[in-house]
């Protein structure tokens, strides 16, 4: 079996990290999406995986590499404009072959993995084996209509009434009969090859399509809002891990990750809470909830529930919550006991508070 991600989508709903990051080079826990999806192909025992990527490759192959370093062998296959999920199999056909494959959204988060979702493949091995799980707002999803076995009765792109509140979140494991079907479908309304068109077209040629509804965790990281929750729940299974240096002064209370090379001086860190390498905190308090990237300046500062890109630099800011702070962006403001509540701060921006 092999793994095809999608990775070429523009993120217009995550500026304005996205105007200088591709949206799933977006940290979460200080690690980039996309690691935590390669994490969750290869837990499922996939190495062989295609990356479909648009005019932001250089990027992403920049931070992911030839996969080696994570086990895996990655091929970027490079899709000349967004054309819809359909397409990206068109174009991923000769790496594919005739191998089954899992299809992963590259800006999706689920930590507990597809493995259930895989297993129903292999035991009953229809045509597409769909991940759906519960929505409260069916409309703005592919939804799928399903027997109580979960065989798949019909399949609707954003329906205006939906029929089922199951929605399809972006993980799919195909056989090769997918792509008799893409080969045979024609651009939707908005003028891409839609995946749900193209299984739509196997289950009304008579081909078996099955869904597994997914019981874990699962978010779409598209909106900062997305981010800043999964970071929570990714912050909340890591394990404790002091290798940085932590003078005297300092308090760390529960699950805090402080990597090599950081320093923690006149402190308090409340986890989970990671910081990265390298960086510095001084005379600061780290709630709960917060990432801290790598090459930081955090000075009399009260931060939590935020993220902090790599090289940001932050002084004097209290009560910050629900935050985002750029790659080497800084925000400096007075020390008043009013504070902030929420930044979104883009790359390299300088932000200056007055009181």
């Amino acid at each position: 079996m092999k793994a095809l991600v999608l990775s070429g989508g523009s993120g217009t709903r995550l500026r304005p990290f996205s105007h200088s990051m591709p949206k799933q080079l977006i940290p979460i826990a200080n690690r980039p999406v996309l690691e935590h999806v390669v994490d969750g192909i290869l837990r499922l025992g996939v190495t062989d995986i295609g990356i479909v990527v648009g005019d932001r490759a250089a990027e992403i192959e920049a931070a992911l590499g030839d996969g080696s370093r994570h086990g895996a062998r990655l091929t970027y296959i490079r899709q000349d404009q967004p054309r819809g999920l359909a397409h990206c199999v068109a174009i991923a056909q000769d790496f594919l072959g005739d191998d089954d494959f899992v299809m992963y959204l590259g800006d999706n988060m689920l930590p507990q993995g597809v493995g259930e979702v895989a297993q129903d493949f292999h035991e009953h091995r229809p045509a597409v084996q769909v991940a759906v799980h519960k929505v409260a707002d069916p409309r703005a999803f592919g939804v799928a209509e399903t027997t109580p076995d979960g065989t798949v009765l019909r399949l609707v792109e954003k329906p205006r009434e939906p029929r089922s509140d199951l929605a399809l979140i972006g993980v799919y494991f195909f056989t090769p009969a997918i792509h008799r079907a893409v080969a045979a479908i024609r651009p939707s309304a908005r003028g891409e090859l839609e995946i749900t068109d193209a299984i739509q077209w196997l289950v009304a040629h008579g081909e078996p399509v099955r869904a597994t509804e997914y019981a874990g965790y699962w978010r779409d990281t598209g909106r900062v809002e997305d981010v800043l929750e999964c970071n929570r729940e990714i912050l909340g299974g890591l394990s404790r891990e002091v290798a940085g240096e932590v003078d005297s002064a300092s308090e760390i209370i529960g699950t805090v990750v402080v990597e090599a090379g950081a320093r923690v001086v006149r402190s308090r860190i409340e986890g989970p809470a990671v910081i990265g390498a390298d960086s510095v905190v001084s005379d600061s308090h780290i709630g709960p909830h917060t990432s801290i990237g790598r090459d930081c300046a955090i000075s009399r500062t009260d931060i939590a529930y935020s993220i902090t890109l790599d090289g940001a630099r932050v002084v004097g800011a209290r009560r910050l919550h629900g935050s985002v702070i750029g790659r080497a962006a800084t925000v400096t403001t007075p020390d008043h006991p009013a504070g902030l509540r929420s930044l979104v701060v883009g790359d390299h921006a300088r932000i200056e508070v007055a009181a």
